[in-house]
């Protein structure tokens, strides 16, 4: 259920975001401060969250009436190392959030919580994540819920994109580079598998209006609308200009998530009705437009 806090949107007395230095930290961060918003951005450079004094450090630099956004994490979490120092910053971050009194806290998690399953996702979808990606991301939802009383809202994002992303992915982002450098699209089997990509312009614009309505509860992040990686990389090597082969591949293993992982976009058109989500093809633009600057 997601319930907002406030009937209109009001502006917190600070947001301090852990994890500003990152992708998604960064740009919710930024997007804060376009808006107006008084912001405090800490990164390992300020808090490390894998020395044995994160939670202190954190807890000194937390003040009343903070929204805290946990958006620091080691991902995608890959292996059982990863995984583990990804529960170390949580418990660090969840130490110093549960002693301050805090107005709201808004975990950034993932979709990989979720099973899969033949229906469209929702929020009420059962958890039961299936790579230790969405293990850790399940293991901080659980670590923070039974340990703060402040509002709590978990961000569900799908795949995300945008210029700026580090990881470079298989999908947009990987074939977005590639195809800007004429090199070939590689794609797992013929790319037939059916996934939702979201644009980082819209994970910051919905984690603003969750603190500015001071939300609790969950929100998944997905525009509704499924593409196959093909049809990625056929938008991308039409937006590079260049003349880019899409290989094909034999599969190795089997296809993730059976090849389907579309989501039920109700929650969100409920919460916020006005909001409308950037479909791919101008996500896409955008991303490269900003990548050539």
């Amino acid at each position: 259920m997601l319930v907002h806090g406030n009937a209109a949107p009001i502006p917190p007395a600070r947001v301090v975001v852990m994890g500003a230095g990152g992708f998604v930290g960064n740009a919710v961060a930024t997007h804060c401060e376009k808006n107006g918003l008084t912001l405090l951005r800490l990164s390992r450079a300020q808090v490390d969250l894998l020395k044995p004094d994160a939670a202190d450090r954190l807890a000194r630099l937390l003040k009343e009436g903070d929204v805290f956004v946990a958006a620091s994490a080691l991902a995608p979490c890959r292996n059982a190392e990863m995984l583990r120092d990804n529960m170390i910053m949580a418990a660090a971050m969840v130490k110093a959030a549960a002693g301050a009194s805090l107005a709201q806290i808004v975990n950034i998690s993932s979709d990989a919580v979720y099973a899969d399953g033949p229906v469209p996702l929702t929020e009420d979808s059962p958890k039961a994540p299936e790579s230790l990606h969405g293990v850790m991301h399940l293991a901080r939802e659980i670590m923070f819920s039974s340990a703060v009383t402040a509002p709590l809202f978990m961000l569900r994002p799908s795949l995300i994109y945008g210029a700026a992303d580090p990881h470079n992915g298989y999908g947009p982002n990987r074939f977005r580079r590639l195809a800007g450098k004429g090199e070939p699209i590689v794609l797992f089997g013929k790319g037939e598998e059916q996934r939702d990509h979201v644009l980082i312009d819209d994970v910051a614009e919905l984690a603003l209006r969750v603190i500015l309505r001071r939300s609790s509860g969950a929100l998944n992040i997905a525009t509704g609308a499924v593409a196959s990686f093909r049809e990625v990389a056929e938008f991308a090597v039409k937006l590079s200009g260049n003349s880019v082969p899409i290989q094909e591949t034999p599969r190795t293993g089997p296809m993730p998530h059976n090849g389907y992982r579309p989501f039920d976009t109700r929650m969100c058109r409920a919460a916020f009705p006005d909001f409308r989500f950037t479909a791919l093809a101008d996500g896409l633009a955008k991303a490269e437009a900003e990548a050539r600057g």
